[in-house]
């Protein structure tokens, strides 16, 4: 049975991983885009990064951990009645209405917000004029991310699990056009920016913002085609009785709590990093800020993205059942299948991260300047030392969701957050403001590791055991490869040369090379220590390309 499980594991997973993959990869092309119009750093830069980034901060504040708590077991409850539809409907009324009113309320609330995440000092009256008015255009995308993510957990709960992972392109290949409409309109940003807001029109704020929300609302629309073509038909349905909302309320405040800590520690991240930005531009200089930062963690968050959520999601229709039905086993036994699965790609992404940092980001960001470059790699090269623990905290805290326990990961998140801002304020005392944003992926990391040594013990608990032994074994093999592998990559980066003045091609070829030879030693060592983890992992991919 768990064998068979395995092997819709890997179907599910693939097929989440191959539309993920199509849309990270539009979404690269957006950010070169993105950096080609308004540059890496300075101050157009870091004020659409606040703008565009807020709606995801506020979603993730006031909707993502409740949808995350609460939807997904009570859809999962849904399904299992004969009216399941009828709940179904009832789920995702309260839901989009909710998130409506939200939204409405944000949008007024715009100026003090843009005003929370710029607190820190450095910002000019012009900048923060700009980052307001783009948060006008933007912040009306909390509705429709609140929308994409409550029809695609209707969708995931379903088995359809395709249209979540291509959903996403459309939304880039939306914003691509608008930011390739910019370049030919206005031209490219000069190489450290444009700091120089005088000859910034409403134009350029309609074009850069109204896309960027364009897409999210394509993106949201698509899903709810999957849905009635997976022959669902969604009708509004008022109505909070036989919902299972009594239930979901023991965990609704904990898991608030627990997102808004994380928001406050972002929050002050977000002013450490836009200051030292700020300064940069008044400096003429390219000093890593929030913008790099952001651009930074979209590349870290790649190899997560791609193959490490798809595993989980794939996964957690089934441990949500699992818990509802009291099956710990079930429940303990796909934890240690997804953890030893994800740890397979963590290792190896994080050891590539940390040794390829600057030809990646030149390869993934070919309209980044040389100083943009030297000032971004550093940042991901600190964060990739958390990604390895990034996986399996994602995954252990959705199991709390699925046990509806909000307080657990809420006292948590209180240790994590603290860890973090501790250790960044306390790297801004001892480093200048060109190394802030580096110090801000470092403190990052270490939070996360924080986060899942605490997370891990507690669900040690709750299940009576996790399978630690064969997780742990896993992963001590796992490092021993990626450390050897690393050792190979950083050599042939060395033999090769390699620096942020480096041309396109050349960062390409560096990247490759390197990449091939750390992989091809990697999995030769895994294979010599009879990982069969990586059988697993690979197989789906090997079987479809067969077929293909």
């Amino acid at each position: 049975m768990r064998d068979t499980s395995r092997s819709h594991l890997g179907r599910d997973s693939l097929v989440m991983t191959v539309g993920t993959a199509a849309s990270r990869a539009s979404g690269l092309v957006r950010t070169m885009l993105l950096v080609g119009a308004i540059g890496l750093v300075g101050s157009a830069a870091n004020a659409f990064d606040i703008a565009n980034t807020l709606p995801n901060m506020l979603f993730a504040l006031l909707t993502a951990g409740v949808l995350q708590a609460v939807l997904m077991p009570q859809i999962m409850r849904a399904l299992q009645h004969d009216d399941s539809e009828h709940r179904l409907d009832k789920l995702l009324t309260l839901a989009t209405l909710t998130l409506l009113l939200l939204t409405v309320v944000l949008v007024a609330l715009t100026p003090l917000l843009i005003r929370l995440f710029t607190l820190y000092g450095g910002w000019s009256p012009d900048s923060q004029a700009l980052a307001v008015v783009l948060g006008y255009w933007c912040v009306p995308q909390v509705f429709f991310y609140g929308v994409f993510a409550v029809l695609g957990e209707a969708l995931n709960a379903r088995g359809q699990f395709a249209a979540v992972g291509w959903a996403p392109m459309a939304n880039n290949v939306v914003a691509a056009l608008g930011l390739g409409v910019f370049i030919w309109i206005w031209g490219p940003a000069p190489d450290h920016g444009i700091n120089d807001l005088s000859a910034w029109t409403p134009a350029k704020t309609a074009l850069l913002g109204g896309t960027a929300t364009l897409g999210i609302v394509v993106q949201a629309a698509l899903l709810l085609v999957a849905l009635r073509r997976g022959g669902f038909r969604w009708h509004l349905s008022l109505g909070l009785h036989g919902i299972g909302l009594r239930s979901a309320s023991r965990v609704v405040g904990w898991t608030l709590g627990a997102v808004l800590l994380e928001q406050v520690g972002v929050t002050y991240l977000k002013n450490v990093t836009s200051a030292a930005g700020e300064l940069g531009a008044r400096l003429g200089e390219a000093f890593a800020g929030n913008a790099a930062y952001t651009n930074a963690l979209t590349v870290y968050l790649l190899p997560h993205s791609l193959v490490v959520v798809s595993i989980f999601t794939a996964l957690f229709p089934r441990m949500s059942a699992a818990a509802v039905a009291g099956d710990l086993d079930g429940v303990r036994a796909d934890m240690s299948v997804g953890l030893r699965s994800a740890g397979i790609f963590t290792m190896l992404s994080a050891a590539a991260m940390v040794v390829l940092a600057t030809p990646l980001t030149k390869a993934l960001l070919p309209s980044a300047s040389s100083a943009e470059i030297r000032a971004g790699a550093p940042v991901l090269r600190a964060m990739a030392l958390g990604l390895v623990a990034l996986g399996a905290t994602v995954m252990v805290k959705r199991i709390y969701f699925a046990l509806e326990d909000g307080r657990s990961v809420f006292v948590i998140q209180v240790v994590a957050t603290l860890s973090m801002v501790g250790a960044l304020w306390a790297a801004t005392l001892v480093v200048g403001p060109r190394r802030w944003a580096v110090a801000a992926g470092a403190a990052y990391a270490l939070s996360t590791w924080i986060s899942v040594l605490l997370r891990a013990r507690g669900m040690r608990r709750k299940l009576h055991g996790i399978d630690g032994h064969r997780v742990l074994r896993l992963y001590v093999r796992c490092g021993v490869a990626a450390t050897v592998a690393a050792a190979v990559g950083w050599g042939t980066v060395r033999l090769l040369g390699s620096s942020a003045d480096a041309r396109w091609a050349h960062a390409v070829l560096v990247t490759t090379v390197a990449g091939l030879a750390m992989a091809g030693v990697y999995v030769g060592l895994l294979k010599a220590m009879r990982v069969s983890e990586l059988d697993d992992a690979i197989r789906p991919v090997l079987r479809r390309l067969r077929r293909s």
